[in-house]
């Protein structure tokens, strides 16, 4: 043992002087890729997790919101509406909740220009929300999503805002089971057909939230759509709730609804719950895909380690053989190319952290990557960071010890001579 540390302090020492009369460009150019691998390591999976995670808030923050509460199988509608939104708004840490109509229709556009029977109607399946404007807006801020034209006031009858989703000149995708409407502008009128009954609506506005449950459906005044679907009772269809965490949380009321037995008339859900499960699935492959990509700019740091410790070190045979001839033991030199190496790495790995925590992860934060379907976050965690940064160490230390024991083992004779 104490041997070990002799040569622990010794490896040390060369170590620090190897490091220290380096040319500052090698060093320079090792640690940026030993700072380029952390941060493939930490910021292309976090993307990837964080695009599907980007599309998994904007559903909580513009829909779902933090408890779910909506129709249970073999029930048409939430029974008891009213007794569990009494329920709710006395409840402590209630913030604002939304509880809406929902019905399956149809959107016609050309049916006044249609004059033969074989002219194709353009027409999309939707969903359509009935709603009350001003408690879903101060539940979701829904209105500052509006991309053209307004959002819908409560004295507006015959008014629809609908989801970009359904434009064919916000999706121009044509496939089979996906329509999309082509002449659909502000102020068009259109004929949306509800329940078996037919109304001519004007367009109010267009909605783009990157939250399918918005911008595949349509939004009405929940008293008319009421009119128009027949139904003359106040029970919903679903009820969105948002909580101040400070207060209460999305456990503590789901399970204060179950109490009350409002499960036996609804499908209570924490967001979490209700999340969809084609997110949870597309967010498992990506990190999986981004673990991957991590791998393969793994393995290149450790091959370029390998090789710059190995051309170190045979170039500097003769260099080794001479300490070795004056008592240098094999072990400590083995430990010095072992130290540059931590050296190396930790140097990459404090960098990037600082890159991460302290520059990126703020700034996409503030200002998210816009992809077309999701406002893409950076996803990164202290342990997960830690983990990482443990895989790289490791292995870069492994790539720097094997070069260094196969040219310390050669025969010292044979390396003083350069043979």
């Amino acid at each position: 043992m104490k041997s070990f540390f002799r040569n622990l302090s010794i490896g040390y020492f060369l170590a620090y002087r190897d490091v220290k009369k380096a040319n500052i460009w090698t060093t320079a150019l090792i640690v940026t890729v030993m700072v380029l691998t952390f941060l493939n390591l930490i910021v292309v999976s976090g993307i990837l997790v964080g695009l599907i995670e980007g599309a998994v808030v904007a559903n909580r923050d513009r829909y779902s919101s933090d408890v779910f509460i909506s129709t249970p199988l073999k029930k048409n509608y939430i029974e008891n509406t009213g007794e569990i939104v009494d329920f709710v708004k006395t409840y402590p840490g209630v913030v604002a909740y939304s509880a809406r109509y929902s019905e399956s229709g149809k959107i016609e556009t050309n049916y006044k220009n249609r004059t033969r029977l074989t002219d194709e109607p353009d027409q999309a399946g939707a969903s359509v929300a009935g709603i009350d404007p001003i408690a879903e807006n101060n539940l979701t801020n829904i209105s500052k999503y509006i991309i053209e034209g307004e959002f819908l006031s409560p004295e507006d009858t015959d008014s629809i805002v609908i989801g970009a989703n359904l434009l064919y000149k916000y999706t121009p995708i044509e496939a089979p089971g996906f329509q999309t409407l082509k002449d659909v502008e502000v102020g068009s009128k259109v004929r949306l057909v509800l329940s078996g009954n037919t109304r001519e609506v004007t367009v109010k506005g267009i909605i783009k939230a990157k939250a399918d449950s918005i911008d595949q459906r349509v939004f009405m005044v929940d008293t008319y759509m009421k009119k128009l679907i027949g139904r003359n009772d106040f029970n919903v269809d679903e009820i969105s709730i948002k909580l101040d965490p400070s207060i209460t949380t999305a456990s503590q009321i789901k399970q204060a609804l179950i109490e009350q037995g409002f499960d036996q008339y609804a499908k209570v859900q924490t967001w979490e719950d209700a999340q969809p499960k084609f997110l949870k699935d597309i967010q498992t492959t990506f990190a999986l895909l981004g673990n991957m990509i991590g791998t393969i700019g793994l393995a290149v740091a450790c091959i370029t380690i390998f090789i710059i410790i190995f051309v170190n070190a045979i170039t500097r045979r003769r260099f080794i053989g001479i300490l070795k001839g004056i008592g240098i033991n094999s072990q400590a030199l083995e430990i010095s190319y072992v130290i540059q190496s931590l050296f190396y790495a930790l140097s990459g790995i404090i960098i990037g952290a600082i890159i991460v925590f302290a520059f990126l992860k703020p700034y996409i934060g503030a200002h998210p990557v816009n992809f077309p379907f999701s406002d893409g976050i950076l996803v990164a965690t202290v342990s997960g960071t830690m983990i990482r940064a443990i895989i790289l160490l490791i292995t870069t230390l492994i790539a720097g010890y094997i070069p260094a024991r196969i040219v310390v083992k050669q025969n010292t004779l044979d390396a003083i001579l350069g043979r």
